[in-house]
Formats: C-alpha cells, sequence, structure tokens
C-alpha cells in the first residue's frame, strides 16, 4: 500500500463527519472542523440524503418558489455552508425519509434512506473510508442524536463501517483497507450550555428560544454531559459556524434557538464543543480536548496502518 504525499496529504489529521441531512453538519461539531481545517488538517463532510423532505423552519423563506425547488435550494445552502467552515463534502445520494408524525406513527415513505440495509449503506461508508483514509470518524450515537429515523441509519451503518473498513477480506472491490483510529458521537444539544444562554437572556430582559428544548431534556431526564469524553475549545470558529447555520435559510431561524446567542456571548459562557469517544484503537486520556489526542504523528500514524495492512 503507498502512501506518498503524491497520494494523499500527510501534513495533517484526516477527519470524516457523517450526516444525515444538510445543515446537521452546521448543528453539529461544525466549529471544531473549521478549527482543524485552519489548522491545516482535512475534514470531510458526508451528507447521506438531499433533505429533500424538510420542512421550511425559516418564516422568512417561507414564500412561493421555496417548496417547490426545495432539492436544488437545499445543494445550494450545503456547498455555501460547506465553504464557510473550510471543509471538503460529498453527498451519498439517498432520500431524505422526513420526520414521521403521529400517534400511531405513519410507515416510511418507500424508497428512503431509512428503509435502506444498514449493510449496504455501511458498503457505501467503507469505499469512501478507504479513499480518505480518516484518522477519526464523527457519527451520531445509537438514539440518533434525536430519534430522527435517518439519524438512526447513520449511526448503524456508521458502526458497521467503523468495524469493516480495515478488514482486507470484507468487500475487496472497495479499496485497499483502511483502519480509522478514533470514533466519536457529537453531542450537540447540552442541557447545560442551553441553560446558561436561555439564564443570560433572561437577566438581560429578552425573550428566550431556549426553553422548549430545556422542557423536553428535563422531560427525558437526558444529561449528555454524563456521556461527554471530549471537549474541543474553538470558540475563534464560532462566527465561521454561524455562518454555516445561516448558510441553511430554509431550515434555521436566525430568531430561533440556534442563533439567538451571539458567537462572543458564547465564546465567554461556554466556548467548547462536545463529543463522546465511543470507540478507540488508540490510548488516549479522558477527559480530552483534542478528537485526535493519542494519535501521534499523523504520517508515522498512516504508516502504521499501512504496514498493519502489509502484514494480512
Amino acid at each position: 500500500m503507498n502512501l506518498s504525499e503524491d497520494d494523499k496529504n500527510l501534513s495533517g489529521y484526516r477527519l470524516l463527519a457523517i450526516h444525515a441531512h444538510p445543515d446537521d453538519e452546521s448543528s453539529k461539531g461544525a466549529a471544531t472542523m473549521a478549527k482543524y481545517v485552519a489548522e491545516g488538517n482535512e475534514a470531510l463532510v458526508l451528507t447521506c440524503t438531499g433533505g429533500e423532505r424538510g420542512d421550511i423552519l425559516n418564516p422568512a423563506m417561507d414564500k412561493p418558489g421555496v417548496v417547490e425547488n426545495m432539492i436544488a435550494l437545499r445543494r445550494e445552502e450545503m456547498a455555501t455552508a460547506a465553504a464557510a467552515l473550510g471543509v471538503d463534502h460529498r453527498w451519498l445520494g439517498y432520500i431524505d425519509s422526513g420526520l414521521p408524525q403521529g400517534d400511531p406513527l405513519p410507515p416510511l415513505p418507500e424508497g428512503c434512506f431509512a428503509l435502506v440495509d444498514g449493510l449496504e449503506v455501511a458498503k457505501e461508508l467503507v469505499k469512501i473510508i478507504r479513499e480518505m483514509r480518516p484518522h477519526a470518524i464523527i457519527t451520531y450515537d445509537e438514539n440518533g442524536g434525536y430519534p430522527h429515523p435517518d439519524h438512526l441509519k447513520v449511526h448503524e451503518a456508521s458502526m458497521i463501517a467503523w468495524d469493516r473498513a480495515g478488514d482486507p477480506d470484507f468487500a475487496p472491490e472497495l479499496g485497499e483497507p483502511w483502519t480509522p483510529l478514533k470514533l466519536y458521537y457529537t453531542h450537540g444539544f447540552v442541557y447545560q450550555r442551553m441553560k446558561l444562554f436561555h439564564d443570560d437572556l433572561v437577566a438581560a430582559g429578552k425573550t428566550s428560544p431556549y426553553a422548549p428544548m430545556m422542557a423536553r431534556w428535563e422531560a427525558n431526564k437526558a444529561d449528555i454531559m454524563a456521556r461527554v469524553t471530549t471537549q474541543v475549545e474553538c470558540s475563534e470558529f464560532f462566527p465561521h459556524r454561524d455562518a454555516a447555520l445561516r448558510a441553511h435559510a430554509t431550515q434555521i431561524d436566525p430568531a430561533g434557538a440556534f442563533l439567538a446567542t451571539s458567537a462572543e456571548v458564547q465564546a465567554k459562557l461556554w466556548p467548547t464543543e462536545e463529543f463522546e469517544l465511543a470507540r478507540t484503537r488508540v490510548s488516549s486520556e479522558l477527559p480530552e480536548d483534542d478528537l485526535f489526542a493519542g494519535i501521534g504523528d499523523p504520517a508515522e500514524a498512516d504508516q502504521n496502518n499501512a504496514a498493519v495492512f502489509s502484514k494480512n
């Protein structure tokens, strides 16, 4: 396996972020990715669906022509967001499943992403992993971050791909094996963080949009911070994240919770983004402040990975 600099930049780390829909990358770990890219590393965002069934969540975009052109608009929004973060981007090409509503829930639409066999999706991921050769992967936890069927499918396929990408006997037609070293769940919705921002707005006599989200967390008694292993200080790149969020104009209301607290205030109150180290093949002392902690020199890590392959 040749890992020459002609065929892959070995000067930095490589990070693969697997997301369900366009806009997910901007609300989950966006500033962290922008930080790593600015430091000379490579980050690739993989978007599994086109967001075809997304609703218009920004009242300013609820106007003629938007729904009819939703697919094209969301592709344009994604390109603008990727540019704001400095990341590379690919579409996987599956069809958005939508978020079922009602009791009982209606069946998922035929042909949607959530109904695709997890192994089939995983093979697509393995192909990209073997081509990009990421040192670390970002994906969703077993609850999908929240239980959207597409997020759950991302989790399922990501875990299969993590296990199989480095197996030389698995789908050799997809490329030479590559073994990612760390896998993280991204935790973008932290109750304690929202509470700080909520209290700050209330103290300033402003209306807070965080209360409904906080109520859901309180009702579920979910404490994501108890799972967090890794907090990356990335406040310098909150403006990049906010620009990426605003790029998704059909999905992000500027008056909503994502943008209600300025980047400057967030930098003072909560300057990190949160992750959970879910799988690792290297030793790293917890808690961490770096997704690449324990990997060491990236070029050496690449050569070690190649050496493992050559022994199989």
